[in-house]
């Protein structure tokens, strides 16, 4: 597809970029569903903190103890060739020397010829979980924003490694985009959240142009929020703030809103958790 072209470099990493795991559930379904080969592994000596992230003990199939050590992996597809081919990036995030890792990463692209970079996060906001999925989709490309009706993010503060790998796939002229889900805050850091891989699965295959699997997600997002609607019909004050949630949610989404009720609407909404009124909060795309 025009834009990011017909081989894409698809990233996502456990940690800071990964609440409820929605954005490296995505990339292990598609691992999963699909045909790939490995092409490159990170030494972990020189990226990872194993304070930070230990090794796993574990049993291999003889019952013999191992240690698995933190990884990044790039895969090659093996499949067909016939319309958009997905490489994927995936495993944790680095601890250090983010300007060596990504180089390397950037290096191996450019040697398999990738001709777009993608980059899958998810983040904790202040969203229920019984309205769609918010998804975020940037570019610094005006070319990528025109053609697929993505923003461009006025965030500046900390970032995460998805950042990274984004400025220096745009130096090295590979277009870069990046999909950030909405993950309601209140089970983000319990349990994965299925309903945010499925929306970022979906926007990814609009993005892209590849037809990409769902496996059971679909059925999975509705049991995950039938879960959350029985633990919150416990908890009268958590209802309320589901509830409370809603209804600011409602307001955006309405389309007889305007802007002025919106805003008014979102200030309100700050005012009550003690923010101001310029202080980006959880559920905005600028953080």
């Amino acid at each position: 597809m025009e834009g990011l072209g017909r081989r894409v470099l698809i990233a996502a990493f456990d940690g800071w970029n990964d609440a409820g795991e929605a954005a490296s559930a995505a990339l292990s379904l598609l691992r999963a569903e699909g045909s790939y080969e490995q092409i490159y592994s990170v030494d972990p000596e020189l990226y990872f903190d194993y304070q930070y992230t230990r090794p796993q003990a574990g049993f291999d199939e003889d019952g013999r103890r191992t240690l698995t050590w933190p990884e990044t992996v790039l895969l090659r597809p093996t499949g067909p060739a016939d319309g958009t081919q997905i490489w994927l990036l995936l495993g944790v995030e680095p601890a250090r020397a983010w300007k060596a890792f990504a180089s390397e990463i950037i290096d191996i692209a450019l040697t398999e010829d990738i001709t777009g970079f993608v980059g899958l996060g998810s983040m904790m906001s202040d969203v229920p979980h019984t309205r769609p999925i918010s998804i975020f989709a940037g570019s610094d490309s005006e070319s990528l924003r025109t053609g697929f009706d993505l923003e461009r993010s006025t965030y500046e503060g900390p970032v995460g490694i998805l950042s990274v790998l984004s400025q220096m796939a745009d130096a090295a002229g590979i277009p870069s985009a990046s999909l950030w889900a909405s993950v309601p805050h209140y089970v983000a850091g319990h349990t994965p959240s299925p309903k945010a891989t499925l929306a970022l699965l979906d926007r990814l295959e609009k993005l892209t142009g590849a037809v990409i699997p769902r496996a059971d997600l679909a059925l999975e997002s509705v049991a995950w929020e039938a879960s959350i609607d029985a633990a919150a019909a416990d908890d009268e004050e958590m209802t309320e703030y589901i509830h409370q949630l809603e209804r600011t949610r409602d307001t955006w989404d309405s389309p007889e809103a305007s802007g002025d009720a919106i805003a008014q609407e979102f200030e309100q909404y700050l005012r009550r958790r003690g923010d101001g009124p310029g202080k980006p909060g959880p559920g905005d795309p600028r953080r």
